[in-house]
């Protein structure tokens, strides 16, 4: 039906409605009509209907789609009907001699609201009965009978037409809630009868609403749900409840960031804004995952001029691109730089030239396979790369330098670990006699991040398998790219000068098992993916480590945030392995590097050598 069509026969049903309430409430309250003045009910009917209908098109009554009216449909009919009989009154009032028929008025009031109303909610409830189709439909268990999960089952009943989900009923584990209904959908039980309920109500999919819940809360949830055959999907974060965003398009698949997440950590935002905002920062390797990241954090504190200096490209173009069309109304000014930090006079002149007050040094090479058959680059980029910036900061009295680093630095075995080693002790070393702050900030493998295994094993899902695993014993500790970036800019507040942090990264996580999470989560299963063992690569380690109670400093400096004690640093080595490194073979390099790790420990040397093969 057109829109002007639609208008009009809204308009003539409600001048029916409003002309029969009106003769109706008066023959209901003055039966005999003796002591009724005809011309006053006349003007009164008159009045309503004019009054109705002007008050009608202010609140919108017209424009409503009524086959998904509710409360707040219902308060716009009764603020036009208490205005349309206030305004009756006070006609009455004047040309009735001072006099107002109150209890006609408020008769009159009550069938208007029945009518009008009535008119309008019957459509939905016959629509809501009879028209909306649930054939074919996936029948659908909402986790969370909270405001998110009132939300989405009212759009997933009422926007039928535009989704394939069925709502059957909620479940939740406040005691106070079950057997109750919301949108005539009860609460079936908790989530321990998540695997019963999906096989009793033969249920196709899960929804988890639950946005404001624990990380450990959501782990259980998620695992009860992986029991079942049902495929799952998760509501973003709880901001998107707050600004409104929360419908059926904003449903996404669980992500093996769900299974894994840990509670997230309350930064000092204080501290941090004071030291960011209004100020300049260097981010090198500022296209890569972790360096994008905290681009994205930082520029969130509003600082003055963000420089975004990395050797690809395409990457810092597209951090620039981002970042530029996110803030381009802030007056924060972002500037893209190509360089290499290899380069050490354009690095010396890109901090001359900005001045920079911070620099996060995320430039590196990560990927432990790939430094074992190129040591030579991995001494260039992670360590003389790493002393050019760190130098220049010094040379040009920047305020604090924090160094991206890893927990494959702990008792390396392989030449990517070791040489982070090394831009460590650069660091330290620099820490203990300049006047600009240097620290260093270890942390483990990165949801997520370029050379990961989750996109690898993304990849080879998509493909149809196999997916390949080094051992099914390997484990690795994880931190989500927002976690691990956020840590470093609050690590760099706490900084005073040579410090290692070491952030608390919870649990190890078998790899065997991080794939079998991932062959589930997409709705597949070990029968559709198989996965292979194919023996652990060069330089690779079974168990990654952590620094224990004997290599840090007592208690936690911030939450989840550690110091190490910093150990004996033979600064001539590593500059004498500078000077000559290229003289050397791969073998010849490795070996050197391990010597300077290992403090010439023979012993230790070997060990850390026999181990990565």
């Amino acid at each position: 039906m057109s829109y002007k069509r639609r208008m009009l026969l809204l308009i003539l049903l409600d001048s029916i409605i409003v002309a029969s309430a009106v003769f109706i409430s008066a023959w209901i309250v003055y039966p005999s009509m003796d002591v009724f003045n005809m011309d006053t009910l006349a003007i009164s009917a008159v009045t309503l209907l004019l009054a109705h209908h002007c008050y009608a098109f202010i609140f919108k009554l017209y424009h409503k789609v009524w086959a998904y009216a509710s409360i707040s449909e219902l308060v716009a009919i009764v603020k036009a009907v208490s205005l349309s009989i206030l305004t009756t009154g006070i006609v009455q009032f004047f040309v009735n001699d001072f006099s107002v028929y109150r209890r006609g008025l408020v008769v009159t009031w009550l069938l208007h609201i029945l009518f009008i109303g009535g008119s309008r909610f019957s459509w939905r409830v016959y629509r809501d009965r009879f028209i909306a189709d649930q054939s074919g439909k996936k029948r659908a268990l909402i986790v969370g009978a909270g405001s998110a999960g009132a939300m989405i089952a009212r759009q997933l009943k009422y926007e039928a037409q535009h989704t394939e989900l069925c709502p059957i009923g909620f479940i939740d584990d406040d005691p106070d809630k079950q057997k109750l209904e919301l949108y005539n959908l009860s609460v079936l039980g908790m989530s321990e009868d998540i695997p019963s309920l999906v096989k009793r109500e033969r249920v196709d999919h899960i929804v988890i609403a639950m946005p404001s819940q624990t990380n450990g809360h959501l782990k259980r949830i998620i695992a009860l749900c992986n029991e079942t055959k049902a495929k799952v999907q998760i509501l973003p974060k709880i901001e998107d409840i707050a600004s409104g965003k929360v419908s059926i398009k904003a449903l996404r698949n669980v992500d093996v960031e769900d299974v894994l997440g840990r509670p997230s950590v309350e930064l000092d935002i204080e501290a941090i804004r004071q030291d960011i905002t209004g100020e300049t920062v260097l981010v090198t390797g500022a296209g890569g995952s972790i360096g994008s990241e905290i681009t994205r954090q930082l520029m969130k504190f509003k600082p003055k001029k963000m420089i975004l200096l990395g050797h690809g490209e395409y990457s810092i173009y597209k951090i620039d691109m981002e970042l530029k069309q996110i803030y381009k109304h802030s007056g924060i000014e972002i500037v893209p730089i190509i360089a290499d930090v290899q380069d050490r006079q354009r690095i010396f002149d890109i901090v001359e030239t900005y001045q920079p007050k911070f620099i996060y040094h995320a430039a590196a090479h990560k990927h432990v396979p790939l430094m074992e058959y190129n040591p030579h680059e991995a001494v260039k980029n992670n360590v003389i790369g790493t002393k050019n910036v760190a130098e220049a900061a010094d040379y040009h009295r920047v305020d604090t330098f924090i160094l991206v680093s890893t927990d494959k630095a702990v008792n390396p075995t392989n030449v990517m670990g070791a040489t982070k080693r090394l831009a460590e002790m650069v660091v330290e070393d620099l820490g203990r006699k300049s006047g600009t702050t240097f620290a260093a900030v270890r942390f483990g493998n990165v949801l997520g991040s370029r050379g990961s295994v989750i996109p690898l094993f993304k990849k080879q899902i998509e493909a149809g398998g196999p997916i390949t695993v080094t051992h099914p014993d390997m484990t690795r500790y994880f931190m989500t790219i927002p976690e691990a970036s956020r840590l470093v800019i609050q690590a760099s507040t706490l900084a005073e000068g040579g410090e290692v942090f070491v952030l608390d990264m919870g649990e190890p996580v078998k790899i065997v098992d991080l794939a079998k999470n991932l062959i589930k989560l997409s709705g597949l299963s070990e029968d559709d993916i198989k996965i292979n063992f194919s023996g652990i690569r060069p330089g690779e380690k079974m168990y990654e480590e952590l620094l224990d109670d004997k290599e840090v400093l007592p208690g936690e400096v911030y939450e989840k945030i550690y110091v190490g004690k910093t150990g004996k640093i033979d600064m001539e080595s590593v500059l004498q392995l500078i000077a000559r490194f290229i003289e050397y073979n791969p073998d010849q390099l490795k070996h050197a590097l391990m010597e300077i790790v290992y403090h010439q420990n023979k012993e230790r040397v070997e060990a850390a050598l026999t181990a990565s093969g």
